[in-house]
């Protein structure tokens, strides 16, 4: 069952004068899951120690703009709109079942959406921060977060969601895979199959226009892709001027295998098939790899 929880009342308390405040959230996180604060602080921890990231500078900026920030109630109104009988709208397209809660709360700039697991439960989390920060409160973007980070827990509990994977060249491969089939998962529902919540300001005419140039570009990369030079999953990464370019690809790619596949076929691959299918699918787009 897919439980909704809204964890945005009195959230202007998180603040001092308007100053975010580490040891009122820390309490605040902990009473949603407890001992849960470690996770979060763990995450940023990753991208700060390089000195890539600062937290005074690239993360408190986008928290503090939370406080009092007019477009919360809306934010609010889409969440509980699009949150509406939705274990009926996925058992109606997939007549299965989900296990997980969606909760909406304030993070530490973890992701505008972001699936883990707290106390081995299933949780999609919802940062108001970055989703704030991008201005996807409203009812599409909304729609589009929520059924992509469902889309990701379709296939961790209904496929084989793989983890344990032996480099970085397979790995990246591997992430292109399965935000395609989460990208896949949102546009089945919608019944729409060029929906992207990230299409605005003419995203997706862009990559439709350099799509062959992004996928020469992505496979090339893979040679030396890392978490930390990787530009094409995640807002704050940049293509050519353009974030997100991944999940476009990664779509392509699983559009790519439905004309030979059913999706809950798709999504019970192994690693080793799905790096064999990336193969033949820049073949199939005449790319020289």
């Amino acid at each position: 069952m897919v439980k909704i929880i809204n964890k945005l009342d009195n959230i202007d308390l998180l603040f001092d004068k308007g100053q975010f405040n580490i040891e009122k959230w820390t309490l605040y996180i902990n009473g949603i899951y407890e001992d849960s604060d470690y996770i979060f602080k763990q995450e940023v921890d990753k991208y700060t120690k390089n000195n890539k990231y600062r937290w005074k500078n690239d993360f408190l900026p986008i928290i503090n703009n939370v406080y009092n920030n007019k477009n919360i109630e809306l934010l609010k109104s889409s969440f509980l709109e699009v949150t509406n009988n939705i274990n009926e709208k996925i058992n109606k397209i997939f007549n299965k079942r989900l296990n997980v809660d969606i909760v909406l709360y304030l993070g530490l700039c973890n992701g505008a959406g972001w699936v883990t697991k707290i106390n081995d439960k299933t949780v999609v989390l919802l940062g108001i921060e970055k989703i704030l920060e991008l201005n996807w409160f409203d009812y599409y973007s909304i729609q589009g977060l929520i059924y992509h980070e469902l889309g990701h827990v379709y296939h961790m509990q209904h496929g084989k969601f793989i983890t344990n994977l032996p480099n970085n060249k397979v790995k990246f491969v591997y992430q292109l895979f399965i935000e395609g089939v989460a990208m896949y998962f949102t546009q089945l529902i919608l019944n729409d199959f060029n929906y992207y919540h990230q299409d605005k300001d003419g995203w997706k005419s862009w990559c439709d226009d350099n799509f062959h140039e992004i996928i020469k570009d992505f496979d090339k990369d893979l040679n030396d892709m890392s978490r930390f030079n990787q530009r094409y999953f995640g807002d704050w990464c940049n293509y050519k001027g353009k974030s997100d370019v991944g999940y476009y690809l990664g779509a392509k790619f699983v559009h790519y295998l439905i004309s030979n596949n059913t999706f809950d076929e798709i999504i019970n691959l192994e690693s080793d098939q799905v790096f064999k299918l990336y193969k033949e699918f820049i073949n199939a787009n005449l790319i020289k790899t």
